[in-house]
Order: structure tokens, then C-alpha cells, then sequence
């Protein structure tokens, strides 16, 4: 006999997705947006219940010169040319230990975001050479793995940055051309190539030229995009 007073209780139960996040910070001076930016993208993902990793590449002094301190292995003594070295490494475990820490942080994440200022057109030279050591040939990328099949091809990356000019002055017809084609080398050179799926770029433009109370807005657009970024989908091939 079904009892007419007995209510069935049910519990409401919240099932959080956690995201492994790996940002790798470039800008030399912590109080600057960059650093805000920073600090924002690492306490609002950490309160959302994602996992996070950072490479702060200063505070790091991480050397971009690559060279044959990128190895503890050798391959050939007589003559230098990276990407055999690297495939040779990859084979005996042979990345220096301050490298083989920042490939096993790629291998890791989900979504990897670089923050940066747009400097010449690029990035900092510091984050380039943070490229040229850890994307490595035979470990990253190689052996018919690139673009669509590509080693993280299941992955996400991110380019969140700083302008030092105008939103206008980042488009196409615009003073310095469109921001896009900018980013291109950094979007299908090194990220689409190894097989991550690119997201829409976040920028700050101009941010010097800001009030106190236009970067705290900007700021709280960068908190509300990174609550949701989960659920992002890539831009796509000739979206930039």
C-alpha cells in the first residue's frame, strides 16, 4: 500500500566539470594589467573548481636561447642541428630537466592561455624562445602529427593580450592592419600546427590610455568569460 503522506525527497546535485589550465604569464612588472589580467585568470579558475598550472616566465628567468643546454643527451657532437637532437631526446629521455617540466605542463593541460603584451607585432621575445625550447620535434609535433593530426589535437588554446594602441588602430584598413593577421603566426604557426584548437583571441586595447575604472571593467569581462570558457568553441580555420 503506497502511503499518501510519504514524500519522496530528492537532493539537488551540482556535477562541476574540472578543466586542467595552463597559463603561461609574460610581462615583467606584476602591478601591470597583464599581471592583473594574470591574477584573474588564476583566482577565477581556481574558484571555479578547475585545476591550474603557471609558468611565469620572469619571475622564472626562463632562458628563451635555444641551444644544446635544451638537452642532457647528445646525438651528434660534431654538428648542431635541433630538431635531430630533439627527436633524439624525445627517444631517450633526454630534455634537461627546466624543459622536460614545462612539456609535461603542456602535456597536462586542457586549455593552455598565454598572457602577453603585443610587442613588435608578437609576442615577447621571452615567450618565443619558451617556444622554440619546449615545442619540441618528435615530442610536440612530427612524424605526420601536425594541424588536424596534430598531438593535442584535443586540447584548447587561448591568446589573451594587451594592445598598446586603440581597437581602431587593429583592424583592417586600420593604422597598424588587422589585428588577425597579427596573430596569425601565433594561431596556425605554433598553435593550430601542433593541433590545438584556437579560441577567440581576448584583448585590451590600449589599456595605458584607460581610466582606473575602464580596466576594472575589463577586468570583470576577462572574470566572466574565464566562468564560462569550458563551454567555448574554437574560431575555427580562416576565422582570422
Amino acid at each position: 500500500m503506497i502511503n499518501k503522506y510519504f514524500r519522496p525527497q530528492f537532493i539537488e546535485c551540482t556535477i562541476i566539470i574540472s578543466m586542467k589550465t595552463l597559463i603561461i604569464y609574460t610581462h615583467p612588472e606584476p602591478q601591470s594589467m597583464n599581471g592583473a589580467m594574470f591574477t584573474t585568470a588564476v583566482d577565477t579558475l581556481t574558484q571555479a573548481g578547475h585545476e591550474v598550472q603557471v609558468s611565469d616566465l620572469y619571475a622564472m628567468q626562463f632562458n628563451p636561447v635555444s641551444d644544446r643546454a635544451n638537452f642532457t643527451s647528445i646525438h651528434d657532437p660534431a654538428f648542431y642541428k635541433q630538431q635531430l637532437e630533439e627527436i633524439y631526446a624525445t627517444r631517450v629521455n633526454g630534455f634537461a630537466p627546466s624543459i622536460e617540466e614545462e612539456q609535461r605542463k603542456v602535456e597536462w593541460c586542457d586549455l593552455m592561455i598565454w598572457q602577453f603584451p603585443l610587442w613588435w607585432f608578437s609576442a615577447p621575445a621571452i615567450l618565443k624562445g619558451w617556444v622554440d625550447r619546449v615545442f619540441a620535434m618528435g615530442r610536440f609535433y612530427g612524424q605526420g602529427h601536425i594541424y588536424e593530426t596534430g598531438f593535442f589535437h584535443d586540447k584548447k588554446a587561448l591568446l589573451s593580450l594587451t594592445t598598446g594602441g586603440g581597437e581602431a588602430d587593429y583592424v583592417q584598413g586600420g593604422l597598424n592592419g588587422d589585428l588577425a593577421g597579427i596573430l596569425r603566426p601565433l594561431h596556425r604557426g605554433i598553435l593550430e600546427f601542433t593541433g590545438f584548437s584556437v579560441l577567440r583571441p581576448h584583448v585590451v586595447y590600449g589599456p595605458a590610455r584607460q581610466s582606473a575604472e575602464e580596466r576594472a571593467h575589463e577586468l570583470e569581462a576577462w572574470k566572466t568569460r574565464l566562468i564560462h570558457i569550458i563551454d567555448e568553441s574554437p574560431i575555427g580555420i580562416g576565422a582570422y
